[in-house]
C-alpha cells in the first residue's frame, strides 16, 4: 500500500537498546538505500526508546508511541528489519515488538533482513533466527541479508567498503520487484484472508 501522497513508504525497525546503536545506523542506511531508487520515504523505528510503551499483555494495554509503531509497521510498503546479536539470537524486544503484529499483517510485505554482532561468527543470526520469524508472518524476505561486525563501523558510522558494497547489492537485487507492477501487486496482500490477530498470550 502507497500512502496518499503516492509514494512508498519505508519503515526501518532497530531491535537495540543502545543509543547510539550501531544496528541502528545498519538499518537506516539500509533503508536510505532502498529509497533512493523508489523516491521512497523513511521512517526509523528504535525500539530501545518504547520499552515502557511495550509493556502489557494485549495491545490494548500499550503506550501510544508503541500503538503509533505498530501501525507504521504494519502499514509499511517495505521494511527494514535489524538486530543486535545477543546470545545468539535476536534481542528480546525485537521479538516482543513483533509479538504483537497482527498475524496477517506482513503477508507478502517485503522485508530486508540486517544484523549486527560483535564477530562474524553471529552471521547465520539472520538466516537461522530472523528468516524463520517472517516465515510466520508470510512476509517476502528479500534473499539478501545483511550482517555487520563491530569492525564495520567507527563511531556508530558505517565506515566499511563492503559493508556499503552489501547494502547497495542487496538494493540492486530486488529493487526492480520492488518498483514493478508485480512488487505492486503483493502489496494487495491480505484481501481473502481471516482478520488481523493481536498478541494476547494466555499460556
Amino acid at each position: 500500500m502507497t500512502h496518499a501522497e503516492g509514494t512508498i513508504h519505508i519503515v526501518g525497525v532497530s531491535g537495540s537498546l543502545s543509543v547510539p546503536s550501531r544496528t541502528t545506523a545498519l538499518v537506516a542506511a539500509t533503508a536510505r538505500e532502498f529509497a533512493k531508487p523508489l523516491g521512497a520515504s523513511v521512517e526509523i523505528i528504535e525500539l530501545g526508546s518504547l520499552v515502557h510503551d511495550l509493556a502489557g499483555a494485549h495491545r490494548g494495554e500499550l503506550g501510544p508511541a508503541a500503538v503509533a509503531a505498530l501501525n507504521a509497521v504494519e502499514n509499511a510498503d517495505v521494511l527494514v528489519v535489524g538486530s543486535p546479536a545477543y546470545r545468539a539470537a535476536y534481542t528480546g524486544i525485537f521479538k516482543h515488538f513483533f509479538d504483537f503484529v497482527g498475524q496477517y499483517a506482513l503477508v507478502d510485505t517485503p522485508i530486508v533482513l540486517t544484523a549486527t554482532g560483535g564477530s562474524e561468527r553471529h552471521a547465520l543470526l539472520v538466516e537461522h533466527q530472523m528468516r524463520p520469524l517472517f516465515g510466520f508472518f508470510q512476509a517476502l524476505t528479500l534473499p539478501l541479508g545483511i550482517y555487520a561486525s563491530e569492525s564495520d563501523f567507527e563511531n556508530y558510522e558505517i565506515t566499511s567498503p563492503e559493508l556499503t558494497e552489501r547494502i547497495a547489492l542487496s538494493a540492486q537485487r530486488t529493487i526492480g520487484l520492488l518498483a514493478s507492477p508485480l512488487g505492486a501487486a503483493v502489496r494487495t496482500r491480505g484481501a481473502s484472508l481471516p482478520e488481523r490477530s493481536v498478541y494476547a498470550s494466555g499460556f
